[in-house]
């Protein structure tokens, strides 16, 4: 039997989190440390994030720079951009990590699921054939085979050359 090791998630499991008053998006933007707060890409109207607490391997949200709820108090700018950002997401992840598949997604509002609903965000997880096993169905574990600051260099050296 072989041990996997994701000590990070050990404060996600326990519920303690840096206590942050305002909007948690908003925050780690102002941070401006891009390789603590795992910020991939910033684009004028939005920017690109990998997850910190990732259901796959390369779980990235691309998130509105204005502080909005919901899709509809959106810019045009906003939407545009946030979709040519998806699309090069897309490309990366693929040319990075070949997955099958991808879930794509915006949760808006606490009853859809949204975990911060105040600042409006899309998912993008790649997928794979049998990503989903017994370790996150029984065990409530996920298995990612490689360490975020790994996946986030990938990913902010590869996804400028998709835009």
């Amino acid at each position: 039997m072989q041990t996997l090791w994701t000590p990070w998630r050990m404060k996600y499991l326990k519920g303690e989190r840096e206590i942050i008053n305002d909007c948690l998006f908003c925050h780690l933007l102002a941070k401006n440390d891009d390789d603590e707060t795992l910020i991939v890409y910033r684009g004028q109207h939005s920017f690109v994030i990998l997850n910190r607490f990732p259901y796959n391997t390369g779980h990235l949200m691309v998130i509105p720079v204005a502080h909005i709820a919901t899709l509809e108090d959106a810019t045009v700018e906003t939407t545009a951009e946030m979709m040519a950002l998806s699309q090069a997401c897309l490309k990366a992840l693929r040319s990075i990590y070949v997955p099958q598949g991808f879930n794509i997604g915006i949760n808006i509002g606490d009853s859809a699921g949204a975990g911060i609903p105040e600042h409006m965000h899309q998912h993008i997880v790649p997928r794979w054939a049998g990503d989903t096993n017994f370790m996150s169905t029984v065990g409530e574990v996920r298995v990612l085979p490689e360490e975020l600051p790994t996946t986030h260099q990938k990913l902010k050296e590869t996804l400028p050359s998709f835009l």
